[in-house]
């Protein structure tokens, strides 16, 4: 059997909606299966929200709502990217799944079982009001190298030291702003650092494809590391309370996101599998047979940004396990996306946010056509630059691509009733496209999508040469040039057809049209389209408009000053310092409606280990509200105090209620929260200003 593909992309947070970033990952692997599937391949094409970890957990507390609840409603909106930019995967699923767990777990049991996984106590940072031990990234405080205030636990971005949590100055939760304190907690790790591991992934680099040179080289770096630099054993284990994958025969233990995360690959695998759509796509095999097969290849498209994921862990886990798993057959690499030279930053405007995108009625294949047009194989950053994305979709798609069947479509439809006809014979075109075909497959399947688009549009610009020189629009006023008039327009039309073909992978849709609408076919179109001249066409339909620099404008306009209300749930983060926040006029601040309350009731909610609702009054009329205090207020001591509350926040509906407002507390390295309290001679529903 040929080989058969198995696809992934990384799987996106299910904590937010995609960014520009997960689109252009996608475009560049949907890109390439479609071209494999051109060539008469099978692939297999999944992808997952990668559901778990401490964020998740917290969003969804801070919502009100279960992490179950927060993943399903982002994973709601998944569809409306992925067919707004025809992204066609095969099948969508979860980390969160059954199939995660099993899997996991089984991975877990077998590498334990090759003596690869071991427990040591470790000391932590642990938040007291929080009842948690802190990752890094809830961990601030001041550098201990440069001494910038509110650094992460990690590393400085002012100076760009890495240190340890326990290093900083001064360090606070970053979700309570308490001061955390040191705990010992037994954790699981992998033995990365074992010779076996060692030996395998320096012979899985070396290995030609499985990943780029300058991918293999950074590993290679941390395999060789010394000292401090060395490669360490992997913590593969959180404590309660946390969203994941419990460790089997470890109570209070789950596994690390990061552990199950890849997992979730072969998960939603599985899942496509058993769900029949496997089946529908011709594959009569089970989940286990097709993965152990040796002709099956498995493929990731993953940005730079985790590499040491993906080329350490990750295939040492699968290989090490033991069949039906074994480790990925290539790790596509790529970089980042900026936007006029700059990292995306929403707060300076140079974000670009797909939906935006589709919103303003912007053609999904622009965006397409201007990522692939900028893609090679190697790990480096991509720009969008507004000018260039609208003279190369301007110059490129309409003015080469398309220009060429809206000009002579006409001609054979007006004069030959959509009769092509070849009077000076197919042959020299022909060979001229199955050059061309192998140059353009050659380059699809090494990734080097701008190559490729740089000898289609090549050939696009020969044949308009072509064209123009031969002035059909001249020849048509001639009868005697009848039979001219016919072959000029038949070699474009054919060319045409054979620059369709080339560009079905990236513009999957304008193709599909074209092979339905102008010649007649009731299929997709392959790369074996390319040596067959249409014989007929129908009435040419517009297929492309150009780019509007309107529309640009409005999609990289920056975005509003933030509202000054804050996130309304027991657990918003902690305040930046006010050096770092975004001025706004007085009339932004006078659309907050801060009102004197009076705390007319305070209780506990079932379920809610950190809220308690209280019932507010503000002279007229009274609103609940549920507020994360719970760990720093016993409710009975506040009935009847006054505090400071948000009234024209919009109401959010929360698993326990409805909140109808935000009460305002203060949080900081020094503890917290604090209750906002007005002085004396202040009665309920006083405006403040």
């Amino acid at each position: 059997m040929s080989e058969t593909y198995f696809v992934t992309t990384a799987l996106p947070y299910a904590n937010g909606p995609f960014h520009i970033g997960h689109i252009m990952e996608y475009i560049q692997a949907d890109i390439w299966v479609r071209f494999e599937r051109m060539q008469g391949r099978r692939v297999h094409f999944v992808g997952a929200d990668d559901a778990h970890g401490a964020p998740i957990m917290l969003k969804a507390e801070a919502e009100g709502i279960t992490p179950q609840e927060l993943v399903a409603r982002i994973a709601a909106g998944r569809p409306r990217y992925l067919e707004g930019f025809h992204i066609a995967f095969d099948h969508w699923h979860s980390t969160h799944s059954g199939e995660n767990f099993e899997l996991s777990q089984d991975i877990y049991r077998r590498l334990k079982a090759a003596e690869l996984i071991y427990a040591k106590p470790i000391e932590q940072f642990f938040d007291p009001l929080k009842g948690m031990f802190l990752a890094d990234r809830y961990i601030k405080g001041e550098c201990p190298k440069c001494h910038a205030k509110d650094q992460y636990g990690d590393a400085c971005e002012v100076c760009g030291s890495v240190y340890a949590p326990t290093e900083l100055i001064e360090p606070y939760s970053a979700l309570t702003g308490a001061k955390p304190v040191l705990k010992h907690s037994e954790h699981f790790f992998f033995r990365l650092s074992d010779p076996r591991c060692v030996a395998f992934l320096r012979q899985w680099l070396e290995s030609a494809g499985h990943v780029q040179p300058q991918v293999a080289n950074k590993a290679r770096e941390w395999l060789d590391g010394q000292g401090e630099q060395a490669l360490g054993d992997w913590d593969i284990s959180r404590d309660a309370p946390y969203f994941g994958i419990p460790i089997p025969d470890a109570p209070g233990k789950y596994f690390y996101v990061w552990l199950d995360a890849p997992i979730g690959y072969l998960a939603a695998l599985k899942s496509y599998f058993e769900s029949g759509k496997a089946r529908q796509h011709g594959e009569t095999r089970s989940f286990e047979e097709f993965l152990a097969a040796p002709e099956t290849r498995q493929v990731h498209f993953i940005g730079k940004d985790i590499i040491y994921f993906h080329t350490l862990f990750w295939p040492a886990m699968l290989h090490f396990a033991g069949a039906p798993y074994r480790a990925p057959d290539n790790v596509h690499v790529h970089g980042f996306i900026t936007v006029s030279g700059e990292k995306m930053s929403k707060s300076r405007g140079t974000g670009i946010s797909p939906l935006r995108y589709l919103e303003l009625g912007m053609n999904p294949e622009w965006l397409r056509y201007y990522i692939a047009a900028k893609l090679n194989g190697n790990v480096e950053d991509l720009d969008f630059n507004p000018d260039d994305f609208l003279a190369r979709v301007n110059s490129d798609l309409i003015g080469k691509y398309v220009n060429i069947a809206s000009r002579a479509a006409s001609f054979i439809s007006r004069h030959f009733d959509g009769v092509i006809a070849y009077p000076s014979g197919t042959e020299a075109l022909s060979a001229r496209a199955g050059a061309l075909l192998e140059q353009v497959r050659a380059s699809y399947a090494a990734r080097e999508y701008g190559r490729a688009m740089r000898e289609i549009m090549a050939f696009a610009d020969a044949l308009n040469q072509q064209f123009d020189a031969r002035q059909p629009w001249v020849l048509a006023k001639n009868p005697a040039e009848r039979e001219a008039l016919q072959d000029s327009c038949a070699q474009a039309l054919y060319g045409f057809k054979i620059l369709t073909c080339l560009l079905a992978p990236v513009l999957p849709a304008v193709a599909e049209r074209v092979a339905r609408e102008l010649f007649g076919l009731d299929r997709a179109l392959t790369f074996a389209d390319v040596l067959e001249p249409p014989r007929h066409i129908r009435p040419y339909q517009h297929l492309m408009t150009r780019v509007d620099a309107k529309q640009l404008d409005a999609l990289l306009e920056p975005p509003a000053p933030p509202a000054a209300t804050a996130p309304t749930g027991p657990s918003a983060p902690a305040a930046p310092t006010a050096a770092t926040v975004a001025t706004i006029s007085l009339d932004t601040f006078k659309q907050v409606d801060l009102r004197v309350a009076r705390i007319a009731a305070a209780e506990t909610v079932a379920g809610a280990e950190k809220l308690l609702r209280l019932t507010l009054d503000l002279g007229s009329e009274q609103r609940t509200v549920f507020a994360g205090i719970k760990a720093a207020y016993d409710p009975a001591t506040l009935v009847g105090r006054l505090t400071v509350m948000v009234a024209n926040l919009a109401p959010r509906k929360m698993k326990f209620g409805l909140s109808e407002g935000m009460v305002l507390a203060a949080s900081g390295p020094q503890g917290g929260p604090f209750l906002l309290a007005p002085d004396a001679g202040a009665v309920p529903g006083m405006r403040i200003s």
